[in-house]
């Protein structure tokens, strides 16, 4: 049910956006598209619907946001805190990331370097 709600919500939110960009500031948007067509589509009948539309829209994002917090899963404290204590430790990872162990440590020592020659003095 909640994954219903959290679908609506989303989907009405899409629209609302889309609605609003078809808006533009100061009354001009969509009806000044059709500003000479009939009484039917006329500027006034445009901007109201519009504005109707706006705020339907808006109100049902209210009212999905409201119904999706009584429909969410409920989690009590009690079960939060027994999966918390019970959870086993991870354990720490001794090789690579494909699980093969970690390579050993060369068994032959490496060459030592010899001191610096200083210099004769003349």
């Amino acid at each position: 049910m909640n994954t219903l709600i959290i679908v609506l919500t989303v989907i009405v939110a899409v629209l609302l956006i889309c609605i609003v960009l078809v808006q533009k500031s100061k009354g001009g948007g969509l009806s000044s598209q059709f500003g000479n067509a009939s009484s039917l589509m006329g500027v006034r009948q445009t901007n109201s619907f519009l504005e109707k539309t706006t705020w339907t829209l808006a109100a049902l994002i209210g009212i999905l946001s409201i119904i999706s917090v009584y429909t969410m899963p409920k989690v009590s404290a009690e079960t939060e805190l027994r999966t918390e204590t019970t959870a086993p430790a991870p354990a720490m990872p001794t090789g690579d990331q494909f699980g093969s162990e970690a390579p050993a440590a060369p068994a032959t020592p490496a060459a030592e370097t010899p001191a610096p020659v200083a210099p004769a003095a003349e």
